[in-house]
């Protein structure tokens, strides 16, 4: 058994961390002969420390199955370090575990699979097919005397070897903070230590309420038509890329249009709250803030109960995987698997679908409600990646080439960002066609659109999203922020889109959201912080 584990383990070290190996390759400390010596103390340790964690488990019942295991994830995670130059930690994890089929299956590729059978399944099958003693062949001391013994051994030469190369090893932790999300299968074990050890907490934790006493500010009495938002949750838009911000390609004429007629605002130096939507969504929706809210073990309610206390109604379309746990509470529906010819087709729906729906959804909700005010949250598709060029129609795709494969890599620098662009020109007439349609609705509308995160499109080699924030370049966490705000609602609110355009520069974060909604929509609440309401400045009059 001994030995099964110890062969397992010298494989996911050397060819199961090809990722790995690459990357040091590419560092300049790696170079010459101590870097080669480096290479390989460290690869010693990688196999001795794989050693001895499978040694512990090197039972007849147990050791084939997570030996598979271990192989099968570690070609995986193997495949999209190499395509796309992520990095496997519980965020990426967490990414991977609410991912749904017809996400993933836009990951796949022959070059995903040619990985999987090489990395993955043909040493998993050779694992399954090597026969081992039964435990009545093999008398448990035995086992336990000869694993422990591969244990202690193992441990031995993992700590001559971290001993050898601690000063090179020491120095590229600290300098290359990346590297340690590319040992696999540590980095994935690692993953879910973390991801278990925050859930279980959380899990026992009793829901806590927040903003009970929201209510309703002075605007509400004695209105006229009740206040209308449309608050759009966009997806892997990165700020970089809307001529709204001086991007050089005409990404955004219909909002630009918006924005000459002066009721549209834009904010272009806004950070997101992580670089995935597993974490920014509910960061977005959470009173907290992004350090509170990563720090807090305990679940609470988000912006759109307080809302709902303060009596509006409320209600969430969703075109992606889901809402993260944010409208839990509230109504909500999932557009993205409708059957519409003109918008829907390989299982999946373009935006617009949500817009198509939106009347008939508002039926729905309490009339009483409504009376008063209602909220609606559109969650994009927008430009998920990789495949770019299924998020925008054929009569929007005016960037050609366009790149219509999901191996990124294969695609040239030109071809990938015009399928990127493409895809925000799609955004950019779905967020015009919003604003027509709140034109239509007896109401005193706005709308707000801000991105859940950013993207990479191949800067320094790294594509798509969901590297640690403090390791992701700002591609992956610029986002756009855009207001548009209808007469109606600027008297009601006595807000003047001239101040608030002065301030398109000011440093805006995921945290000002919460707050700004509430102000945008008058609720009063002692959870409302007036400093991070990023319209409140503009208003003539303040009435929070």
């Amino acid at each position: 058994m001994w030995q099964l584990a110890t062969i397992t383990a010298l494989w996911l070290a050397s060819v199961g961390n090809i990722a790995l190996w690459d990357s040091l390759f590419a560092l300049p400390e790696v170079s010459g002969l101590r870097g080669a010596l480096f290479l390989v103390g460290f690869g010693a340790f990688i196999a001795a420390i794989l050693t001895a964690l499978l040694a512990l488990l090197a039972w007849p019942v147990m050791l084939k199955p997570i030996g598979i295991f271990g192989l099968l994830s570690a070609a995986s995670a193997t495949h999209f370090m190499l395509a796309y130059s992520v990095v496997i930690d519980s965020s990426m994890l967490l990414n991977v575990l609410h991912t749904d089929v017809k996400e993933a299956s836009d990951l796949m590729s022959i070059r995903f699979f040619v990985i999987m059978l090489a990395i993955g399944i043909v040493p998993a099958w050779w694992l399954w097919k090597r026969p081992v003693e039964s435990l009545p062949e093999m008398h448990w001391t035995k086992g336990l005397i000869q694993n422990l013994t591969t244990f202690a051994v193992a441990l031995l030469i993992a700590a001559l070897a971290l001993f050898l190369i601690f000063q090179d090893f020491a120095s590229i932790m600290r300098n290359h903070k990346e590297v340690r999300y590319r040992i696999n299968p540590l980095n994935s074990l690692y993953a879910v230590g973390r991801i278990v050890s925050d859930a279980i907490p959380r899990a026992q934790q009793p829901l806590q309420t927040i903003g009970t006493d929201a209510r309703l500010g002075p605007t509400y009495a004695d209105q006229h038509r009740p206040p209308l938002l449309i608050l759009v949750v966009g997806e892997t838009a990165r700020a970089a890329n809307f001529s709204l911000g001086g991007y050089h390609r005409d990404t955004n004429p219909q909002l630009q249009a918006l924005a000459k007629e002066g009721n549209l605002v834009w904010f272009g130096n806004v950070m997101s709250c992580g670089t995935n939507t597993q974490a920014s969504v509910p960061c977005m929706f959470s009173h907290h803030g992004k350090e509170a809210h990563e720090s807090k073990s305990g679940k609470f309610e988000n912006l759109l109960d307080v809302l709902q206390h303060a009596g509006l109604a409320v209600l969430w379309l969703d075109n992606q995987s889901g809402c993260k746990g944010v409208c839990d509470r509230i109504p909500n529906t999932v557009t993205r698997n409708l059957s519409d010819p003109a918008l829907c087709k390989d299982g999946e729906c373009l935006d617009g679908i949500m817009l198509k729906q939106l009347a008939a959804q508002l039926e729905t909700l309490s009339p009483e409600k409504r009376s008063r005010g209602t909220v609606v949250v559109l969650h994009q598709m927008g430009s998920h990646g990789p495949a770019y060029y299924k998020r925008s129609p054929d009569d929007l795709k005016l960037f050609q080439p366009e790149c219509t494969s999901n191996a990124l890599q294969s695609c040239s620098r030109e071809a990938l960002v015009n399928a990127y662009d493409n895809s925000l020109r799609y955004t950019d007439r779905f967020l015009a066609d919003a604003v027509t349609w709140l034109g239509s609705q007896a109401a005193d509308t706005s709308l707000v659109y801000i991105s859940d995160h950013g993207e990479s499109l191949g800067e320094n080699n790294l594509y798509l999203h969901g590297l640690p924030y403090a390791l992701a370049p700002k591609e992956q966490k610029h986002v756009p922020w855009v207001t548009w705000l209808s007469p109606a609602i600027q008297n009601r609110l006595t807000l003047s889109p001239t101040c608030l355009n002065k301030l398109g520069d000011r440093a805006l974060t995921h945290d000002n959201m919460f707050h700004s909604v509430l102000g945008l929509m008058d609720v009063q609440t002692e959870v409302y912080q007036p400093d991070l309401d990023v319209y409140r400045s503009c208003r003539t009059s303040h009435q929070n």
